[in-house]
């Protein structure tokens, strides 16, 4: 029996796949066509995959005039469907990844990008386990101005801002409530949630699983959650990266170790210190940082969040259980070693982020690099190097690093350095509070 057959409650479908900005781009699909989808996929153009923050074409792309905007065949990802819990009519989505006419995986798609970089390490008898840790904001932003939404639960609005303060999830329970309900139904592994440092600013965690690829499903299906749930709740959800120019900004942090085939952890010998492989990984992620920047901070507004003393990483350092630093050896049973990166904003693309990320600590480990020394104290406060300041040096430095074609095809490179120069240009005529509406929702 099928997931269909389970769910007759089902009225309508959506197919739909990731962009390069993390969008999801697909088509609203009655339920009797839904079997010759699982079948047989559905088309859009290669192009889809690759429009700019508004939705627009990128302008002298070759997917589009040049070869003609071809088509590319998606077909359904392993995940299956999904329900939709924040609609009102019972709804559910169908993941797809793109392909070409061939039946090539499209090196333009963010989750082929991810997947390749998996089985580099499963060509080496290794499998990354994941978690990601999710930051957010609830806001109103009905006004000219947002701010802090009224508590569903009381009706009035919590000026403080509580780090681990239960007051404030008791606040929004009614809303916690129905997204841990969502977050079951959708098989989102979701644990612990806080209160964090930002007016009306919460964290999720989403808990390790084996599968690199569903751990970017699960903080890519996340986001379209909440923001989908905060205004069935009559709210506004944002995973921008600085939504408040004097509260913390919304990282997206992700903890991983690595599993051989025997199921150890290759980065854990019992000791503090851990194995010489994790060291590799560490160096990997540190030269990753400068070079994979903008699959870390995608937008214009990313940028302000990456300032001292922000409770954002800023210089390119690592550390055992330092959250000063943007490469973290977290505490707890040297058997469970493992390493938390920490640059990434909430705005990012799971996808392209986890490729990042994994594919810099496989070069470390596949190189045998070694890192400088960890750090101790407040990095804020030390002479380093720098993650990238602006916008444009990170795209530069993405467009022209040898690591980050040993991560990324050609192709993808290309797609995303062109996507980021036309929004760079356009962006430049927008006001903060037009940038602040542009990315509420999208990002």
């Amino acid at each position: 029996m099928s997931w269909l057959d389970e769910h007759p409650e089902v009225r309508n479908i959506r197919v739909g796949a990731a962009d390069l900005n993390g969008q999801a781009r697909g088509k609203r699909v009655p339920v009797r066509f839904a079997r010759k989808i699982e079948e047989e996929g559905t088309r859009f153009p290669l192009s889809v995959l690759n429009l700019d923050i508004w939705g627009e074409d990128v302008e002298d792309s070759p997917l589009v005039f040049e070869i003609g905007d071809p088509d590319g065949v998606l077909k359904p990802t392993e995940r299956g469907y999904v329900p939709m819990p924040w609609l009102s009519i019972p709804s559910a989505l169908l993941p797809l990844w793109m392909y070409t006419e061939a039946g090539e995986p499209f090196d333009g798609d963010p989750r082929h990008a991810l997947a390749r970089v998996v089985e580099r390490y499963k060509a080496r008898g290794l499998k990354p386990v994941v978690a990601t840790e999710m930051e957010f904001y609830l806001v109103d932003d009905s006004g000219k101005e947002i701010r802090q939404p009224k508590s569903p639960r009381s009706g009035k609005r919590r000026m403080g801002a509580d780090i681990l303060s239960l007051r404030a999830l008791d606040a929004f329970d009614i809303f916690f409530n129905d997204l841990y309900d969502a977050c079951e139904v959708m098989d989102i592994p979701a644990e612990a949630a806080i209160s964090e440092v930002g007016l009306g600013q919460f964290e999720v965690n989403l808990v390790h699983v084996p599968d690199a690829l569903k751990a970017a499903d699960d903080a890519w299906l996340f986001k379209m959650l909440v923001r989908g749930l905060a205004r069935k709740h009559g709210m506004a959800a944002s995973f921008m990266a600085k939504p408040y120019e004097e509260f913390a900004g919304n990282g997206l942090h992700t903890h991983f170790s690595v599993l051989d085939e025997t199921g150890r952890n290759i980065f854990a010998d019992g000791s503090h210190e851990g194995t010489p492989v994790l060291r590799h990984a560490i160096a990997g992620c540190l030269k990753g940082i400068p070079d994979c920047a903008l699959a870390f901070a995608p937008h214009a507004n990313s940028y302000d969040r990456l300032v001292p003393e922000s409770h954002a990483p800023t210089g390119i350092c690592w550390a055992y259980d330092n959250r000063t630093a943007s490469v973290r050896v977290p505490g707890g049973s040297p058997m469970a070693r493992r390493i938390e990166h920490r640059v990434a904003g909430g705005d990012v693309n799971p996808y392209l982020f986890l490729a990042a990320v994994l594919g810099a600590a496989l070069v470390g480990i596949e190189d045998a690099m070694t890192p400088p020394p960890p750090i101790v104290g407040n990095a804020y406060e030390q002479e380093m190097a720098q993650i990238p300041q602006t916008w444009g040096a990170a795209i530069d430095a993405f467009e022209a690093s040898p690591l980050v074609k040993r991560i990324f095809p050609q192709l993808l490179i290309d797609n995303l350095v062109m996507t980021k120069r036309q929004e760079l240009h356009y962006m430049a005529e927008l006001s903060p509070d037009q940038q602040l509406e542009l990315y509420l929702d999208t990002v």
